[in-house]
């Protein structure tokens, strides 16, 4: 069911915002937070050929979408769930509140925030018993995963809670981008007011550092990441971010292994070749990696468990 809505809620170039949900079984619910790239510039941001979705449309409707929206297939772990599906037109990874003038005749509403969280307040307004919730996405929709799924556990304290992020684990901590695109996104403005939150300043208010402060705030989460290992989105972002010194599969292993030097843990499946996302994919329930299947590594997240790493060894080569 598609759910029109006003401001505050909008897309980047200021048109209506709009999300979709399905109703299933009430007591266990899906958050799903739709991926289409970022902006940070003027060439990124332009409303015709920029790196990112700049509006919703019919085309963003997942009820035809296969992997875990096809609720016709047995193998799928979510088929009777209720999903509150959260499409992105921002620019910003769900993370900001801000209206930027990049250009005089380029004004972006970076709002995926508020966007976001409002598809959070029509979960805890409709499914307020959810005993089960999976707080998932893909690409820049992966990003905020933890950080909703640690608001989720605090408003629904008895709830168990999985957080899965699906191609989003290449982007790095580092400060100077931290400050400079978070300063354009104001997103340090929605940093939640949590004790583990208290010492921070822009440039800590990273991509990682989302499953670092999620996971200290709310340990009780199961947190896990979905990763191809020389992914060729990820590849050309960290590029246009000026950090392309390093693989895919170096940043992944990087971000990982810091999050749990913090004391989170963070179950990971790192699969070879090139491909962006899986979860409205076939692969969802073909790819198999070192005799794992992916969906069940899946289901054992959701129904409980923090799966052992799953890491590819013959791991392909990056894009030419």
């Amino acid at each position: 069911m598609r759910h029109d809505v006003g401001p505050p809620c909008e897309c980047a170039d200021g048109s209506p915002y709009a999300y979709w949900t399905r109703d299933g079984d009430p007591t266990r619910v899906v958050l799903y937070f739709q991926g289409g790239g970022a902006c940070f510039s003027a060439e990124t941001c332009s409303f015709t050929d920029g790196t990112y979705d700049v509006n919703v449309t019919d085309e963003d409707d997942p009820s035809g979408a296969g992997g875990i929206f096809d609720a016709t297939d047995p193998r799928n772990p979510v088929a009777g769930w209720s999903f509150v599906y959260v499409p992105y037109c921002t620019g910003d990874v769900f993370l900001g509140d801000a209206v930027h003038e990049y250009a005089p005749d380029l004004v972006v509403h970076h709002k995926g925030f508020v966007d976001a969280n409002h598809g959070l307040t029509h979960l805890l307004e409709h499914y307020p018993d959810a005993e089960k919730v999976f707080v998932t996405g893909s690409s820049a929709g992966a990003i905020p995963s933890p950080l909703f799924g640690a608001f989720v556990a605090d408003a629904l304290p008895d709830a168990d809670v999985a957080v899965l992020g699906d191609a989003a684990g290449a982007y790095p901590d580092n400060p100077v981008v931290n400050t400079a695109i978070g300063g354009l996104w104001n997103t340090f403005a929605n940093v939640p007011d949590w004790p583990e939150n208290a010492d921070l300043t822009p440039a800590d208010w990273s991509i990682p550092g989302l499953y670092r402060q999620a996971g200290l705030h709310a340990p009780r989460v199961r947190f896990a990441r979905y990763d191809n290992a020389y992914d060729e989105v990820q590849a050309g972002f960290v590029a246009l971010s000026g950090l392309a010194d390093a693989t895919v599969l170096d940043l992944v292993e990087t971000t990982e292994a810091a999050i749990e030097e913090a004391g989170v843990p963070l179950s990971s499946y790192i699969a070879p070749g090139t491909r962006h996302t899986i979860l409205w994919r076939p692969e969802f329930y073909d790819l198999t990696v070192e005799g794992v299947p992916f969906v069940d590594w899946v289901t054992d997240l959701i129904d409980g468990e923090r799966p052992t790493d799953v890491h590819c060894t013959d791991c392909g080569a990056p894009p030419a």
